[in-house]
This record gives structure tokens, C-alpha cells and sequence, in this order.
């Protein structure tokens, strides 16, 4: 049963804009903070453009690392946006409403960490061009076969779909600052970016249109995307562990499982660092923990699935692997360690309804899941790679460099970044979502209780 607070248009207007038209102490030092860590990998990506890919852990035969792991796990939690947001949005999920605007501005940032951590991988950026289908300046096409070809198509629609979702969503908002702005210059530029809304009843009906369209047409692209990831590994039929016909929704479900979770830590940061417990409440964070039940077993089941996949046909090539990453170091660590954190320590936890309506625990265990995915990414990328010891000597596992430990750590600062970028201009909660709620909210007597309810026509 969720919890029934009203609170009036003035007041929401002051609490979810406090952000926006003030400064947090906190703000500030933690933007340079992210700012430096952010300096540091662009930095380290500059010294390796330098001297070359030899400063990074890459070498025969694993020569997919940190790079590429990062690269599937941003494209993962970038499923949030479209989980909640569009989802929801389509099934009327009430609990949805102060969750939408931060797990789509965390979907647009994802990707953009996701989209230049191949500019890394690469080493050189400019060879980034062979895989844009133009011909007129090469006189030759790239290989339309290749999902490396796909992933630029799918993840820049995706991209673009995403942008195009937040900003629809903050028009109404964006009318409300320009309201409220004292500055001229402000007023002027918010006026802009609101393109003249007004609030009238033609505009509400266009903008529902606008979003309930979107949320459906960006579907296909949400399955697409991910598909398109698992494939760059599922075509690779020379890797050990990687040729699965279970990789496409492994991995989005895998994707779900991620980002659904960072959606829930997000929450958690919104209640302590913005004091938004009138609006994320106890019954949000217990929405998402059943939620997240729902998505882990459901991703522990494809997980299984691919294990009796690759063990059933007794494949020598495929038990050596599975016993390079359960039995010897240090990839069995890493392999109980991401068991733990990912599935067998939080689902059990979230069973609990206590666990479920509290925040420290739901950002605890959610900061388990995205740990223990991460690690999967590692353990599907690199023993598979390790294994690849076509001569009598061996080149040595993979060991990560600082250069490469530099730029991950600016991706998630990048990301970090950017949120808290997006929160000082623009609302985190959208407000005419809340507003709408209130008004569709009400309360009806079933038996001896009144209970609240939606009321939609």
C-alpha cells in the first residue's frame, strides 16, 4: 500500500527547484572533485595516445580488457532509462513518477560513457572512421556484416531517442524556471529552451502524445541495442564461452538487472543529498526491490541457461573454460564474488519488506549488483580470451594497467559529472508528473478501509 501525501503545487515547486535556483554546499567540491578525476583519465588517455596501447594491459592473446568490459557495462545500466521511463510509462505503473527524469538523464550519460570508451580501446581515435558506411571519400564500404558496424547505428539512435525523451519530459519544467528565474539572462534562456510553452490544453495533449510514442517507438531500440552488444562476442565463433545463441537476451536481461539497480542507488543519493524523502518515500524504494526480484531471477535463470548451454555437448574447449573460471585463480575469486554480490547476498535481502522500504539498504545492495555485473563482463570477456594460447609459451594473463584503471575511473566520474551537472539546471524529479499524480490520486473506502487509489478516466 502506498503511502498517501499530498502536497500542494507551491510546495512541490519549492522543494524539487531548491536544486536548481540554489547551490548545495556539497556541490561544488564534489564537482571539482569529479572534474579532477575526470582530468586524470582524459589525461592518461592523452599519454597513451603518446606512446601507444604498450602502456595498457592489452597483449597476446587477451586483446579486449578493461576498455571493452567497461564499454558492455555502461551500454547495460543505460537500460534503466528505458526500463522505467518507457515501460512504466506504457503499463501506467503509478511509482514510476519521481523515478523517470533521473533514470532517463542517467540512460543519456551512460551512453555517452559507453560511446567514447571505444576511442579508447582503439588507441587511436581516427581509426574510428572505418566503421561509418560512407564511400564517396574511400571508394570502399566497410563490412554492413559486422555487428561492429551495427553498434555505432544502434547506439547513436539510442542516443538520440534518449536526448529526445529527456527533453520532451522538461518542457513543462523548463516553462516553470523560466516563471520563477529573477535573472533576465536566465529567464530569456529558459524561455528558449521551453519553445513557448504556455500550459495550454492542446500543448498537455501534444506533450502526452509526444511521450507515449516515443516510449513506444524507443522499444525496438532498447532490444536492439544490447542484441547488437552480445553479438560483437556471439559471432566470434574462434573465443571459447562466447559463440551462445542465449547472448542476446542474456545480456539484456543482464542490462535490465543493472541499470534497474543503479536506478534504485540513484534514488537512494536523491534522498540524502537533495532531501527528497517527501517525494521518494518508503513505497518507491519497495516498487523497485519487488521490481528487482522480478529482473535478478529472471537473469539467474538465463545465466543458468547459458552454463547447461555451453556444458551440455561435453565440449572440451568450453569445460576448460568453465573450470579456468571457477577453479583456478584468480578468476574463481572474482567468479564467487560475483555470485555473491550480483544474485545470492541482495535478492535474498530484498525478500524482506524492512530491506526493501529502507535506503541505505537498497543502495547498499544495489551497489552489490552493479559490482557483481561489472565483474561478469570481466569474466565473459577475459578468460575466454586468456584461454587463446596457440604456441607452447605462454604471453601471461591479463593485468590492468593504471593507465587503464585511470580512464575506467573517468568514465563512472564522467557519469557522476554529468548528473550533478544536469541537477543544478534542470529539476532531477519532474514536476509535472508529480503535480499530475496528485491530482489523479484520491482515496476510496473498500470494507472497513480507506485506501488510496488512482482515479483515471
Amino acid at each position: 500500500m502506498q503511502d498517501h501525501i499530498q502536497l500542494d503545487q507551491k510546495q512541490i515547486n519549492e522543494d524539487l527547484l531548491a536544486g536548481v535556483l540554489g547551490m548545495p554546499k556539497w556541490w561544488l567540491p564534489a564537482v571539482l572533485f569529479l572534474l579532477l578525476v575526470v582530468f586524470a583519465g582524459l589525461g592518461s588517455f592523452g599519454y597513451m595516445m603518446n606512446k601507444g596501447l604498450g602502456v595498457t594491459g592489452l597483449n597476446r592473446p587477451v586483446m579486449w580488457g578493461f576498455f571493452i568490459v567497461n564499454f558492455v557495462f555502461w551500454i547495460g545500466i543505460s537500460h534503466a532509462g528505458i526500463m522505467i521511463s518507457a515501460i512504466l510509462r506504457l503499463t501506467q505503473a503509478e511509482w514510476r513518477r519521481p523515478v523517470t527524469r533521473a533514470a532517463e538523464v542517467m540512460t543519456v550519460f551512460s551512453l555517452m560513457a559507453a560511446l567514447h570508451t571505444p576511442l579508447f580501446h582503439v588507441g587511436r581515435p581516427w581509426r574510428e572512421m572505418w566503421v561509418f558506411p560512407y564511400d564517396f571519400a574511400r571508394g570502399v564500404w566497410p563490412n554492413v556484416r559486422s555487428p561492429f558496424v551495427w553498434d555505432p547505428s544502434a547506439v547513436g539512435t539510442y542516443l538520440i531517442a534518449s536526448s529526445l525523451f529527456v527533453f520532451i519530459a522538461l518542457i513543462p519544467d523548463l516553462a516553470i524556471v523560466r516563471d520563477r528565474a529573477v535573472n533576465p539572462l536566465v529567464k530569456k534562456i529558459y524561455g528558449t529552451m521551453c519553445l513557448g510553452w504556455r500550459g495550454t490544453p492542446r500543448q498537455w495533449k501534444l506533450q502526452a502524445v509526444a511521450g507515449i510514442l516515443l516510449s513506444a517507438l524507443v522499444l525496438p531500440v532498447f532490444v536492439s541495442v544490447h542484441s547488437i552488444v552480445s553479438w560483437d562476442f556471439a559471432v566470434l565463433i574462434g573465443v571459447e564461452g562466447w559463440h551462445s545463441t542465449i547472448f542476446a537476451p542474456y545480456f539484456i536481461i543482464g542490462a535490465i538487472h543493472s541499470g534497474v539497480s543503479a536506478v534504485a542507488m540513484l534514488m537512494a543519493l536523491s534522498v540524502w543529498l537533495w532531501g527528497l524523502d517527501k517525494y521518494l518515500r518508503p513505497d518507491h524504494f519497495d516498487a523497485i526491490g519487488r521490481l528487482l526480484i522480478v529482473v535478478a531471477t529472471t537473469w539467474f535463470f538465463f545465466f543458468f541457461l547459458e552454463w547447461v548451454f555451453a556444458l551440455y555437448t561435453l565440449e572440451g574447449v568450453e569445460i576448460s573454460l568453465r573450470e579456468l573460471q571457477v577453479f583456478q585463480w584468480p578468476y574463481a575469486m572474482l567468479f564467487l564474488i560475483f555470485l555473491a554480490t550480483a544474485f545470492f547476498i541482495p535478492v535474498p535481502m530484498w525478500m524482506f519488506r524492512s530491506v526493501r522500504r529502507s535506503a541505505f539498504w537498497m543502495f547498499f545492495t544495489t551497489v552489490l549488483v552493479n559490482v557483481g555485473m561489472w565483474l561478469e563482463r570481466f569474466l565473459i570477456i577475459i578468460p575466454g580470451l586468456v584461454r587463446r594460447q596457440p604456441f607452447t609459451f605462454d604471453w601471461g594473463t591479463y593485468h590492468p594497467s593504471i593507465i587503464e584503471i585511470l580512464i575506467v575511473a573517468e568514465t563512472f566520474a564522467f557519469v557522476a559529472l554529468g548528473m550533478l551537472l544536469f541537477s543544478k539546471f534542470f529539476p532531477l524529479i519532474p514536476l509535472f508528473d508529480i503535480k499530475e499524480g496528485m491530482v489523479l490520486r484520491d482515496e476510496i473506502k473498500i470494507g472497513r478501509r480507506i485506501v488510496p487509489a488512482t482515479i483515471r478516466e
